[in-house]
This record gives C-alpha cells, sequence and structure tokens, in this order.
C-alpha cells in the first residue's frame, strides 16, 4: 500500500498519468495500436495470481480471443 507521500511524489513526476493523459487521448492511432491489449493484460495478471494454471484463466483467453477475432475482422472491411 502507498503512503500519502509516495501518491505526492507520483503526481509530480513528469511521467505521471496527470501530466501525459491529454497527449495519450489526443494520440492519433498507429499502425502498432492494439485495442485488445488490456485483455491481454488481463489475462497475464489472471495467470500470475493463479500460479500460472491456465485453465482459471480460461474466460480471459477467451476474450482476449473474441477481441482480437472482432477487431481483425473489422480491419479488414474498413481496409
Amino acid at each position: 500500500m502507498s503512503s500519502k507521500s509516495d501518491q505526492q511524489s507520483e503526481s509530480s513526476h513528469p511521467n505521471s498519468w496527470p501530466s501525459t493523459e491529454q497527449r495519450f487521448t489526443n494520440k492519433s492511432a498507429s499502425e502498432y495500436y492494439d485495442p485488445c491489449q488490456d485483455f491481454a493484460d488481463r489475462s497475464l495478471k489472471c495467470m500470475k495470481r493463479n500460479n500460472f494454471d491456465r485453465e482459471m484463466c480460461h474466460d480471459y483467453f477467451q476474450a482476449y480471443r473474441d477481441c482480437k477475432k472482432q477487431w481483425l475482422t473489422q480491419k479488414k472491411l474498413s481496409g
């Protein structure tokens, strides 16, 4: 758990979220952008939480696969 002084130092850090949020939200999409990255991160966190037991994280992996499939289908239709 972080202390109040830790939180204050994080918010004053030049690379903290408040100072980069506007730049991030206004960033143009690039060929490297992956809208499914959040699902990938969640599946990895689940694996770490459950001692890398894939069966415990099946729903997370399925959500990532579904997202990726939908995104690639959308890319094919628009491009």
